[in-house]
């Protein structure tokens, strides 16, 4: 389910969705023209049979390039850019869902200073994208991100997030980071690194994989 939270994403190597947007219009625009055709032509033939039809010019309206662009709109952008033929023509990956994370925190010295879990919900649509990682000190949102394939490794996501401690760690402030996350070609695992700036600088490498 999208939220107002939930924000626009990049996918690098997809389909241009400025050029997704012109050909719905002009799909619109021709189903739209064949539905009034279709309903006038009903019109006549039911005329010859002396029937009395009166179409209300909301009925056209309803039928127009608009409402059918939103409807199509609607479809594609919650559901169809799923589907096997359009996802692949689209290249955008599906990583909705909740995946669980074990994490690592290293020193200066690449050693492992703190070891953590934590569950990884992601919500997706074919136009926004959430990342929200939650674990038992606190909590993460995305506020940007980005997906690309990688023909070797499979897909890449990288985004921005904001973290807030949870109430009673004093020892922790709230601080913005980045991951960047590789994920298997399945979709079923992935590996990342994240560094964190401002309130904490710290930086160490997750494990996901997917429920």
């Amino acid at each position: 389910m999208v939220t107002s939270q939930d924000h626009e994403y990049a996918v690098m190597g997809g389909a241009d969705r400025a050029k997704i947007g012109r050909y719905l219009s002009i799909v619109s625009s021709s189903i739209s023209a064949g539905l009034v055709l279709l309903l006038l032509a009903a019109v006549d033939l039911a005329e010859t049979f002396k029937l009395n039809v009166n179409v209300p010019p909301a009925v056209l309206s309803l039928l127009g390039a608009g409402t059918v662009f939103g409807g199509l709109f609607w479809i594609l952008n919650k559901y169809a850019w799923k589907w096997p033929l359009i996802a692949q023509l689209l290249k955008v990956p599906n990583v909705a869902g909740v995946w669980d994370c074990v994490g690592e925190s290293l020193d200066a010295d690449g050693a492992v200073a703190h070891r953590w879990q934590g569950e990884v919900t992601i919500i997706q649509c074919w136009d926004k994208l959430r990342v929200r990682l939650k674990t038992a000190q606190s909590s993460s949102s995305s506020i940007a991100a980005a997906l690309s394939h990688d023909t070797v490794d499979g897909y890449v996501l990288l985004y921005q997030y904001k973290n807030d401690p949870k109430i009673g760690e004093p020892d922790l402030a709230a601080h913005i980071g980045c991951a960047v996350v590789t994920i298997a070609a399945d979709l079923t695992s992935s590996t990342a690194e994240y560094f964190n700036g401002g309130g904490r600088l710290t930086f160490g490498r997750m494990n996901w994989s997917k429920r």
